[in-house]
């Protein structure tokens, strides 16, 4: 899939949930909080069939693992990152629908776990180029 083509993608997921979320929150339309959550679970899960399908061509019999090492710890990240994304929405959908009585700061535990990590994936990028 070409740049622009996953471009377009994430544009047209965020376009249709930002419309369903707007819907929803003007009392427009009274869907469950799960359905209005689907375009960003179906744009997770291309994100996440692209991620493994890189991840599987690793296994193949002619890869040259010299350079993979770093590539491969980043797309494990990248897969923590998006697990963390899914805890996060899921148990806000939960929390929206009143179906546990979680406090908020319970819910955002993922998201701020994800937060961390994207600083610290960040600073280790930005003082290890520093480096070289």
């Amino acid at each position: 899939m070409s740049l622009a083509q996953r471009v377009l993608l994430t544009w047209i997921f965020t376009l249709i949930f930002l419309i369903m979320l707007v819907l929803r929150l003007d009392e427009k339309i009274h869907w469950n909080w799960f359905l209005i959550f689907l375009p960003v679970w179906a744009f997770d899960t291309i994100l996440l069939l692209m991620l493994v399908v890189k991840m599987a061509g690793r296994c193949k019999p002619g890869y040259d693992p010299r350079n993979g090492a770093q590539n491969m710890k980043k797309r494990v990240w990248y897969l923590v990152a998006m697990s963390l994304k899914l805890a996060f929405c899921l148990t806000l959908c939960a929390k929206l629908e009143y179906f546990s009585d979680l406090w908020v700061s319970f819910v955002c535990i993922p998201l701020w776990a994800l937060l961390i990590g994207a600083m610290v994936d960040l600073g280790y990028s930005v003082f290890s180029f520093r480096r070289d």
